[in-house]
């Protein structure tokens, strides 16, 4: 028996909806990574971008336990000396929740070319309200208890 080795024109994808409202970042992240890169599927193939499309809506109400929006920083620099910029949690959750997430899931995709491509399929929304209605998008469940 031989191992199956999916190629990239075979891939058929599906849309997936998940709210983030009350849910942890964490969790989020890690499902919606996984559902990214395709290792949802019995078809999963290393080399492949075989992953689904994802929405995630209510970003803005997105959970974080324990002292995670008083104690957690996110860094940018700009290249330049004294060019970096600190941002709490609190913060980001506030003014940028969009950036939030996608920056947590992007840290767990692979890196390179293939973790770009993966990543364009990425949709992240403030609120309830999204463009992807034609695509009939399915609700993603993501329990708190299972990743």
């Amino acid at each position: 028996m031989t191992t199956f080795m999916q190629r990239k024109e075979d891939v058929s994808r599906k849309w997936y909806v998940v709210d983030a409202k009350g849910k942890n970042l964490g969790r989020i992240a890690s499902k919606v990574a996984h559902v990214l890169r395709g290792k949802h599927k019995v078809t999963y193939t290393p080399h492949i971008d075989g992953g689904d499309h994802v929405i995630i809506i209510n970003a803005s109400q997105v959970n974080l336990t324990g002292d995670k929006l008083d104690k957690k920083i996110y860094y940018n620099h700009s290249g330049y000396p004294g060019g970096l910029r600190e941002r709490t949690a609190r913060v980001m959750r506030e003014k940028y929740p969009i950036e939030m997430i996608e920056r947590a899931v992007k840290g767990m995709l692979p890196k390179g070319r293939l973790g770009r491509q993966m990543y364009k399929k990425l949709f992240v929304y403030e609120g309830l309200e999204h463009p992807h209605t034609a695509q009939k998008p399915e609700e993603l469940k993501i329990d708190q208890g299972e990743i």
